[in-house]
């Protein structure tokens, strides 16, 4: 019992160790993230402290192309956004870079749009690379996520407005997830257009933001709160320099300016909605909102979720092994349910977990137990098959299969039982006369013979002992005729030994006579001896007993108790001896019965 159970323990933890590796390295990866991204996140209501105002298609129509467009157009969109004091927005974010010098007389025309307006943001990007570094000490080691390149904006406008990134990276994916907070340039923090952005309007209106949590590269989870166009008022550049817009519309607001075109080529995949890009103004709109709400999650680490997914899933083989099947189901359609429920309730808590690991580790370690139930159930088959077609037939090996193993105990169970024993008369003598070889042939004729009346009349060969043979009906399974078909084998033993007798007569000039005895009563059926080495057998007085009657009866001669012929009733003919026939250990007076015919 210790080594199974070590072997089941160890079985149950390297199988849970394997689903949570792979788990860990990433190999349900996308799929996990889709599910995440399509059942878990969902359109907010916005805070209404952003808008945008797009360069789309109409503007460029309008405009003209956007490589023709000096920054006078930029200049005439910002002066338009002042045009009324006391309608002003709080904050102006410019999703677009103005690096190096142009045209001096736009240049300044930019700068005094810029200067007023209480609040702008313009925009920079650090361009990432991999390189090698050294440590100080003379070695070189190569380092990702380096800042090879840094573009900003002219000076005159640096001067006038904060500067805020606009970098986007893809998580491995191919979806905008993870927002750049900040990256450092010659030790200098730059943070992106969206947080600079909303610093400035929470400072305006006397409020305190707080910064999410980052890794080591600045990157955070972006909660995305609106869907790609939902922004897209209809307005547009063009609309705004030409005094289109209401004041009213942007007044103390966020107003972004950017990009609002496929041909602008600023466009991504999110969370949010991974069938439709969403410009990069929107995605920094959305993350103004983020930040106005302090809508953060995190993301638990890998490292505590494969520990918790391991230990869970350790649990659940465990008791799927030990359980049947419909309990199983049962368990593990909860087991699912609850742990996918718990990722949608940490999700709405700002935890981020793994909403596949748990769900489908548990299906796995159901589908495990499953096969492990299935295994055994054959080897158990195999074994109960092997064991039993040495002595029933074939027929009753399947009934036994079909009954179940369970009612095989170990141990034995107490049962009525026919038995039949038989032996040859005569046959030490014979022995002694005739060469091993003959003795051999003729026990293999007559064994033969005997077992093929047990198995054809559906008993259960129990053992050879020199030339007896033993055989009982009503084990391991119930029979509606036990004691009719062991009388029924005892007959055709007689009439087959008669036969084999002729065929030995004509071929070495000997005969053969054997006595059966039958008897019927309870008796202990089942595996008895060590555990090694075990035989499948009846014991009790009944047993004994027909071993007496078979002793004590003549050649050709079938014996049997009061028992058996009270049990067939009127199907048989038999004779009684009263108590003249004196049974080793048997008190005196029991009665002994030949039979003379079965009908």
């Amino acid at each position: 019992m210790k080594k199974i159970s070590l072997r089941k323990a160890v079985f149950v933890l390297v199988m849970s160790l394997f689903y949570t590796l792979v788990a860990f390295l990433g190999l349900f990866n996308r799929i996990d993230k889709w599910i995440q991204d399509s059942i878990l996140l969902r359109p907010q209501a916005l805070t209404g402290d952003v808008v945008v105002i797009g360069i789309d298609d109409d503007s460029l129509e309008r405009l003209g192309p956007y490589n023709t467009w000096d920054r006078n157009v930029m200049a005439n969109a910002l002066r338009a956004l002042s045009s009324e004091p006391e309608n002003m927005p709080s904050v102006v974010a410019i999703d677009t870079l103005y690096s190096g010098t142009t045209d001096p007389a736009a240049d300044a025309n930019l700068v005094s749009a810029v200067k007023a307006l209480p609040r702008v943001i313009t925009a920079c990007a650090g361009e990432f690379g991999s390189d090698f570094v050294e440590d100080g000490k003379g070695s070189f080691s190569r380092q990702d996520h380096l800042v090879l390149g840094y573009e900003e904006p002219f000076a005159d406008l640096q001067e006038v407005s904060t500067q805020g990134h606009i970098n986007a990276m893809y998580d491995l994916d191919g979806v905008l997830r993870h927002a750049l907070l900040y990256f450092d340039v010659n030790g200098v923090r730059v943070y992106s257009m969206a947080w600079e952005a909303a610093s400035a309007f929470a400072e305006a209106y006397g409020q305190e933001l707080v910064l999410p949590d980052t890794d080591k590269r600045g990157h955070y989870y972006l909660t995305y709160s609106a869907l790609p166009g939902t922004y897209d008022d209809g307005w547009n550049i063009a609309d705004l320099i030409d005094g289109k817009i209401p004041a009213d519309y942007y007044a103390g607001k966020i107003v972004f300016i950017g990009p609002y075109s496929v041909g602008l080529q600023d466009e991504y995949f999110t969370t949010i909605d991974r069938a439709r890009k969403m410009y990069g103004v929107e995605v920094q709109a959305n993350a103004v909102e983020a930040f106005l709400r302090a809508d953060y999650k995190y993301e638990m680490a890998d490292w505590l979720q494969a520990l918790v997914t391991f230990i869970v899933l350790a649990v659940l083989l465990t008791i799927f092994l030990k359980l049947k099947l419909t309990p199983s189901s049962i368990v593990a359609a909860v087991v699912c349910a609850l742990t996918f429920g718990m990722s949608i309730v940490l999700f709405g808590q700002g935890i981020i977990v793994h909403p596949l690991w748990l769900p489908l580790g548990a299906l796995g370690m159901y589908v495990v137990a499953i096969a492990v139930h299935y295994i055994r159930a054959y080897l158990e088959r195999v074994r109960v098959t092997r064991t039993f077609e040495r002595y029933v037939a074939p027929e009753i090996v399947g009934e036994i299969l079909k009954e179940g193993v369970e009612n095989l105990s170990l141990g034995g169970k107490n049962c009525d039982i026919a038995v039949l024993f038989v032996d040859v008369r005569g046959f030490t003598t014979m022995s002694e006369r005739l060469t091993p070889e003959k003795v051999v042939y003729i026990l293999n004729k007559y064994l033969t013979m005997a077992s093929d009346c047990v198995e054809k009349n559906k008993g259960t060969l129990d053992k050879f002992v020199g030339d007896a043979m033993m055989a009982f009906w009503g084990a391991p399974l119930p029979q509606e005729d036990a004691v009719y078909n062991a009388v029924k084998t005892a007959v055709d033993i007689i009439e087959g030994a008669a036969r084999v007798s002729d065929e030995l007569k004509a071929e070495i000039g000997e005969e053969l006579r054997v006595g059966v005895g039958v008897n019927y009563g309870p008796a202990i059926v089942g595996n008895m001896g060590a555990e090694k080495h075990m035989d499948y057998t009846a014991i009790g007085d009944t047993v004994n007993t027909a071993a007496r009657l078979e002793a004590n009866a003549p050649g050709g001669c079938i014996y049997v108790s009061r028992a058996v012929v009270d049990a067939l009733g009127d199907r048989i003919v038999a004779e009684s001896l009263g108590d003249t026939v004196k049974l080793k250990g048997k008190a005196e007076g029991f009665e002994v019965l030949k039979v003379v015919e079965l009908k």
